[in-house]
């Protein structure tokens, strides 16, 4: 018996851990093998508590849970921008109480690290990532673009070639995949949403130049279609694997889809790229999910081993060949055994990686998110002009940051 083991037997008077994430198809096939023997090598049994697979249920689900302080379940998955709401609630454990080398920290890609931290402390470990990408053909070009505006310049010449009747296609609709879109061009044109203060400046120039930057695409360059103002990732992902377009912005889980040769008309004949830059940086939107231990645990100590060994390489990997996500631990990436689990070569997938840029860290994400969508879709259907946009948004989200008492109002 372990340590751990011995501890919580001495001192539990509960059956054991339970654990709450995703575990529909692959993902529940390789939780409940590796809950398994994380059991049989710890000796403390785990009960997988199902939860709905939709973030926003599960949310909703965890509200009421950890809201009612329920000691249940001891481990939860959460998604990446969760993580200060929970924190700043005192619903999750601070893993520095664990006391965690840095040395061991290190291994994690930074942006799925910043994305855990609230005020300083990390309340959760990275479990798998998920970034935004841009896919190109091959067949149309010989090199992914650097800039957008060389972007702009080949998928205009593949439309005025007739090779596609999309140049540039992404998530337009107003949902938060319209938000990482915009962090994105937010980023590369040296932009972005709050600065290291946490104070907003989304109103920046670099932000207008964005903005203008994706309207323009629309309705001057004529790049990209009106109809992704209505478009999430399925629809995106249809028009780029049907043949229509030149370029896509969207998730790696696409990559396995479209190299499909019986259901895809770019089966061979395409790759993936880190999003392009203008004057800023190449951005890739964080996604993907985290694992914290609820500040109710009646066992923090053996939920905190269940969560070490969730996340430790070999379980990564094991992940990755059985449910295709993408590893937290950089170390993975030079494991040769990668290359056969995942649609992208792991060098490029971690290239990509190493570029991502976290969506603010803060408890009032979702509110600030939903002040965003509004008038970046208002932007993109030409009802407001993006200075005018984002200097509405930018007082908005102020406001709202102010009523929450994460800054001082305006004077």
């Amino acid at each position: 018996m372990t340590a751990v083991a011995a501890a919580w037997a001495c001192g539990s008077g509960h059956d054991g851990l339970t654990f709450s994430g995703s575990v529909l198809g692959a993902e529940g096939d390789i939780v409940r093998r590796q809950v398994a023997r994380f059991e049989a090598e710890h000796g403390i049994p785990v009960e997988i508590r199902q939860t709905p697979d939709a973030a926003d249920q599960r949310h909703q689900l965890y509200v009421q849970w950890l809201n009612a302080w329920s000691a249940d379940p001891d481990v939860l998955q959460l998604d990446v921008i969760w993580t200060p709401e929970f924190a700043a609630a005192g619903w999750v454990l601070p893993l520095d109480d664990f006391d965690i080398p840095e040395s061991a920290l290190a291994d994690f890609f930074d942006a799925a690290l910043a994305a855990d931290r609230w005020r300083g402390r990390l309340y959760a470990l990275p479990w798998f990532v998920d970034t935004g990408m841009l896919y190109w053909r091959t067949d149309l070009m010989d090199a992914a673009p650097q800039t957008f505006n060389e972007l702009a310049t080949t998928a205009r010449r593949a439309l005025d070639a007739g090779d596609v009747t999309a140049g540039f296609v992404w998530q337009g609709a107003r949902y938060e995949g319209l938000v990482t879109v915009f962090l994105e061009h937010l980023t590369g044109f040296g932009g972005a949403i709050l600065d290291e203060a946490g104070e907003v400046v989304v109103a920046s120039p670099e932000s207008v130049r964005a903005l203008t930057f994706m309207r323009d695409a629309i309705y001057r360059a004529g790049i990209v279609p009106e109809a992704v103002l209505t478009w999430q990732e399925e629809q995106t992902r249809f028009a780029f694997q049907n043949g229509r377009a030149a370029f896509m912005r969207n998730w790696p889980y696409a990559a396995a889809l479209l190299a499909r040769p019986a259901e895809s008309a770019v089966a061979g004949r395409f790759a993936v790229a880190p999003m392009p830059r203008e004057n800023g940086r190449a951005a890739a939107a964080l996604g993907g999910a985290q694992l914290a231990i609820n500040a109710r645990s009646r066992q923090p100590e053996a939920a905190w081993a269940l969560v070490q060994y969730l996340t430790a390489a070999e379980q990564m990997l094991e992940r990755a060949q059985v449910a295709g996500q993408f590893p937290s631990r950089r170390s993975v990436y030079s494991d040769p055994r990668l290359r056969e689990a995942l649609p992208i070569a792991p060098d490029r997938a971690r290239e990509i990686i190493e570029r991502g840029v976290p969506r603010p860290a803060t408890p009032v994400y979702s509110q600030l998110s939903g002040i965003l969508q509004i008038h970046l879709h208002r932007v993109l259907t030409r009802q407001e002009e993006p200075e005018q946009a984002l200097n509405a948004a930018a007082d908005s989200m102020r406001r709202l940051l102010a009523t929450a008492g994460l800054r001082k109002e305006a004077s």
